[in-house]
């Protein structure tokens, strides 16, 4: 057993690639080695902007011999009257790669029939990996890949090197036919530029390091912290943290030098989001603050080098930061002296997609939808959250958020603050862009939270109205995200809001535009939100057919969908529930097929057994209780009362045949069981539940 180490060196390799890459690299390496019976352990990466790097422990010396048998002809068709081998036999035995002699005859369940016993021999690990590691490389993802001289190969950079070691011996291959294998490494780009011989795998960590390249992503991360930490330190402040900016220095740098820098205090006149996003988007520097939490007038940079005079990079920093930061102040004085009601007319001039108008147009629906929920959910919210609607796109056409685009929403915020708009509309601004991304913060005031459905339901109903509607993996705009966004603020605010309703209001706007019928359009968006729910509850651990069951009955409240299937995730782990499931189920199938329906309602005159009075009794009971259960909300108790039916029905179906021959007993049987139907109907379709 050997270590196997692949290494690509590379130009720099944007910081964003590096990990997603080495994921890929890693699993497709594991893949091919399975795929070629080669025995393995564990795979690890590490990886700089200048390489990609994967090892994998315990490879075996040579892949595993492994015998088959392949089944050919029939027997009575395999030889002739004197037991030779017929043309079908040699024929098979030639495909098989195995001489007629060595054919066996076999039973199988179909009879007796030939087969070729042929036994795969193992070879050795180093050759099969001749092809297997030039294949695992230009088979790794990149958002966007390059071609580069004269080479029919495609990477995300430039291949200057590999490294492809299994133990201490080079698996030789190339790359385009020019890009050759070996042992050879790059060092520091700029501290030791020249080659670095790699003796073994185990040695390369070490090795790289002695030419300073931290190889390892997890140590290198923890030196950039420190650095940084301790630069902040001696400025007397600390590091405002940010855990994805961490993540990308770390990933545009092989060996971290922090150096802090400093900024005039003029500029700290200019919100902090403005100064922290100028910082961070554009120069990559951290941005500190004081033991209260406010900015201080400095920065840190993550070098990839020592120089002599650390002094004079600050002071290049410095220039090139302050050049951005007045730039930024620049916007910002400009911008706080325009009206914002100017900036919604110039809504007009900004397309918020070709088929549905400008964003001024979008402004406008989301006004009229956001007072509808308002109206629908809490009246006293509408005179805000209309206002919110009003301003809420307006920083799009502001210098700053011209400049930082991740700034939408927050500088609507500070603009309408600026302006004297109540603290509320200011908020909802910002807060209607919640959730950004899978697992983001959502929305914390209720005119916040209104706004933020009314525009994503908005940006749905209007892209399914002109047949924009997300196919396989292809969401330009997001509509799966911005689903299951408004579904988790429904719930996380317990909104009792009809699904059904919003849709056909929100689809109701875009007569003038829509190429689809309404009541399509409205389907299309209930199925692809119901869909978003059940992937949003199976991720919380609830049983597909629990979802399956709950949300075939009802999704149009989603609070409500939660309840019940909560409920009834509990309900299906109680020992009675199989025998009710079955029962129900038993209902079901009778009501399916039976050919007629009850259209009076229960006659117990027509009873001719004591267990069809004791089942209709129990029906009213609890009929009765979970009525009253449901409207207070709850659904465990509910549930519980709709267990209490499975002696009564198991002791009607042991005791009479619904299907009776006099019809009206038989109607009124059915009708019977139809009410028991009804009572399951409440929370969920309990035929689809597995038992």
């Amino acid at each position: 057993m050997e270590t196997l180490l692949l290494e690509i060196g590379a130009e720099e390799i944007p910081a964003g690639y590096i990990q997603p890459a080495l994921d890929a690299m890693a699993q497709n390496l594991l893949k091919r080695l399975d795929g070629a019976r080669i025995g393995h352990g564990q795979a690890r990466t590490c990886g700089t902007p200048r390489r990609l790097t994967v090892t994998v422990d315990q490879v075996a010396p040579k892949q595993e011999t492994v015998t088959e048998d392949i089944m050919g002809p029939p027997e009575k068709i395999a030889f002739d009257d004197k037991g030779n081998p017929s043309m079908a036999a040699v024929k098979f035995a030639e495909k098989a790669g195995v001489p007629v002699n060595r054919l066996k005859v076999t039973q199988t369940d179909k009879g007796r029939y030939l087969i070729a016993r042929k036994t795969n021999r193992g070879q050795a690990t180093i050759n099969l990996l001749k092809t297997i590691l030039p294949e695992v490389i230009l088979a790794t993802p990149f958002p966007k890949s390059m071609r580069w001289a004269d080479l029919s190969i495609q990477f995300a950079r430039p291949i200057q090197s590999i490294v492809a070691l299994y133990g201490t011996k080079v698996v030789s291959f190339s790359l385009g036919g020019r890009i050759k294998s070996g042992r050879q490494s790059l060092g520091h780009l700029f501290m030791n530029p020249g080659k670095v011989t790699i003796p073994s795998p185990e040695a390369y960590e070490k090795t790289m390091a002695s030419v300073n390249v931290v190889v390892d992503i997890a140590k290198r991360r923890q030196m950039t912290a420190t650095a940084v930490a301790n630069a902040a330190a001696a400025m007397g402040g600390q590091v405002l943290p940010d855990e994805e900016l961490m993540d990308i220095v770390t990933n545009l740098v092989e060996t971290p030098i922090a150096t802090a820098g400093k900024f005039d205090d003029i500029f700290l006149e200019v919100p902090r989001e403005i100064l922290i996003t100028a910082m961070r988007e554009h120069q990559k520097y951290f941005a500190v603050i004081d033991k209260a939490g406010k900015l201080m007038p400095g920065f840190i940079a993550v070098n990839n080098t020592r120089t002599r005079d650390m002094d004079l990079v600050a002071t290049g920093h410095q220039r090139v930061l302050r050049a951005r930061l007045a730039d930024a102040r620049y916007f910002y004085t400009a911008d706080v002296k325009v009206p914002m009601e100017s900036w919604v007319e110039k809504l007009k001039g900004v397309l918020f997609q070709a088929k549905l108008g400008s964003m001024h147009d979008k402004v406008m629906r989301v006004k009229t939808l956001a007072g509808w929920l308002a109206d629908t959910v809490n009246p006293t919210e509408k005179e805000k959250v209309t206002r919110a609607a009003h301003l809420c796109k307006t920083d799009l056409v502001s210098q700053v958020v011209g400049e930082f685009a991740k700034l939408q929403g927050v500088m609507g915020r500070i603009y309408a603050t600026v302006a004297g708009e109540p603290s509320e509309v200011a908020v909802a601004i910002e807060e209607h862009y919640r959730p950004t991304h899978s697992g983001g913060q959502l929305p914390e005031t209720e005119t916040g939270a209104l706004l933020s459905i009314a525009e994503k339901i908005d940006s749905i109903c209007g892209c399914f109205s002109v047949g924009l509607i997300p196919t396989g993996a292809a969401d330009p705009y997001a509509l799966r995200r911005q689903g299951i966004g408004i579904l988790q603020i429904m719930r996380s605010r317990n909104l009792n809001v009809s699904l059904a309703e919003l849709v056909d209001k929100s689809v109701s706007l875009f007569a003038d535009k829509s190429t689809e019928p309404p009541a399509q359009t409205a389907t299309a968006v209930l199925t692809f939100l119901k869909n978003r729910l059940s992937r949003l509850l199976a991720d919380e651990g609830l049983s597909k057919d629990v979802i399956a069951a709950v949300i075939s009955v009802s999704a149009n409240r989603i609070p409500d969908v939660e309840r019940r299937a909560g409920a009834l995730e509990k309900l299906k782990g109680k020992p009675d529930f199989e025998p009710l499931a079955t029962a129900f189920k038993r209902v079901e199938n009778i009501l399916k097929k039976a050919t007629e329906t009850a259209a009076a309602p229960v006659n117990p005159a027509l009873f001719a057994h004591a267990s069809e009075g004791a089942l209709h009794a129990a029906c009213q009971t609890v009929t009765a209780q979970v009525d009253r259960l449901m409207n207070q909300g709850d659904l465990d108790s509910a549930l519980g009362a709709i267990a209490t039916l499975r002696d009564p029905v198991d002791a009607f179906f042991n005791d009479v045949m619904v299907m009776a021959d006099d019809d009206a007993v038989r109607r009124n049987r059915l009708a019977l069981l139809a009410a028991i139907s009804a009572i399951f109907g409440h929370i969920a379709d309990f035929s689809q539940i597995s038992t």
